[in-house]
């Protein structure tokens, strides 16, 4: 069966189409990362499944086929958190999933971040940027990323470093202009063993995330609807998400007020003029400087939006994998890790392994 064949499936209206089983969703994803499709098939195939509406099981069985076609690290690693922030990044807020892994990194957990750079349609700001602007880099390779994770307790690694096909469908993704369900897919490219925190956009689709989680085995885990649909808390409003804990699905309400942060301010990029055509706020050297400088600040301690951001977002790391009870207990622990140098300590020892 050809990717064209499963797209006859889907249909050209709801009424006449189905969705897919698992095996054929599992089929369909190996199909898309083997190549030898053309562009308009996948990028058809892909734009019908978004006006289909992708299920549980599909979802589950693309996962599936793209674990089982990836390199991943840290498959025994214990205490170990996998952060899953959108692969194509931010446009008006700074990749504080990068300051936040750090930071939970310093208070004791194991922490991989799977990211990318200028990944389309949004090719905005990504923990590769704040790393590339601390003069370090995401690593390509599953293997430095696991010497990174043992070592340091920290690692960024590139989703299509894991899963090279997907850099073959870059192009695919820059024409279509809008999220398919790869950007859901990428984010799920994660040891089994893990705690996950992952990233959802706005609207209902939390409880897909979970139900994807837990149909993929994952014990523990939490899905987060937090600022540009990121996994970082807002700070101006209520977050909301749902953890997975066993065989439990608990809704999440995180204001920021109940752990005295907020102040009514989110934290922000600075105003450079808009992106030239065809590229996005990743691109600007200037963001990329700026997320360098907001990163060393929040791990230098001082007051920010920021630092509030950031301790929520690791206290969500925190409380995923277990080492947190609850998030007030998750936010203390984040302070504690930013005020006694711990989180520093982590960059430092990434510094010297690089």
């Amino acid at each position: 069966m050809i990717l064209r064949d499963l797209m006859r499936l889907l249909g050209s209206a709801k009424r006449d189409g189905r969705n897919l089983t698992h095996d054929e969703a599992y089929r369909a994803f190996e199909l898309i990362c083997s190549g030898g499709q053309s562009e308009i098939q996948v990028g058809a195939f892909l734009i019908a499944l978004r006006w289909k509406g992708v299920t549980v099981d599909e979802l589950t069985a693309f996962a599936r086929a793209a674990r089982s076609l990836a390199t991943i690290p840290c498959r025994h690693v214990e205490d170990l958190v996998v952060v899953s922030p959108p692969h194509d990044g931010f446009d008006h807020v700074p990749p504080l999933e990068t300051a936040a892994g750090l930071v939970a990194a310093g208070a004791g957990v194991k922490v991989l971040v799977v990211s990318d750079r200028c990944v389309p349609p949004k090719r905005g700001l990504t923990a590769s940027s704040a790393l590339e602007a601390l003069g370090l880099s995401m690593t390509w390779d599953p293997a430095q990323a696991e010497h990174w994770v043992a070592s340091a307790g920290f690692a960024v690694i590139s989703a299509s470093g894991m899963l090279p096909g997907l850099m073959g469908l870059r192009r695919v993704r820059g024409e279509i202009g809008v999220r398919t369900p790869l950007a859901t897919i990428e984010k799920l490219i994660a040891p089994p063993n893990a705690a996950m925190v992952t990233a959802a956009q706005a609207g209902p689709v939390l409880g897909v995330a979970v139900e994807v989680l837990a149909s993929l085995g994952h014990s523990r885990g939490i899905a987060i609807q937090g600022a540009e649909g990121g996994v970082i808390p807002h700070l101006t409003r209520r977050t909301r998400g749902i953890e997975l804990s066993g065989s439990h699905q608990v809704p999440l309400s995180i204001e920021p007020a109940d752990f005295g942060l907020g102040g009514g301010q989110e934290p922000d990029l600075p105003m450079f003029g808009p992106p030239d055509e065809g590229y996005g706020t990743g691109d600007n050297p200037q963001l990329v400087q700026a997320c360098g400088e907001i990163t060393r600040s929040v791990l230098a301690g001082e007051t920010s939006p920021a630092r509030s951001a950031t301790c929520l977002g690791a206290a969500l790391m925190l409380k995923a994998v277990g080492r947190a009870h609850t998030l007030a207990d998750g936010v203390s622990q984040a302070a504690e890790s930013i005020d006694s140098g711990a989180a520093r300590r982590v960059l430092q020892r990434l510094r010297e392994l690089a």
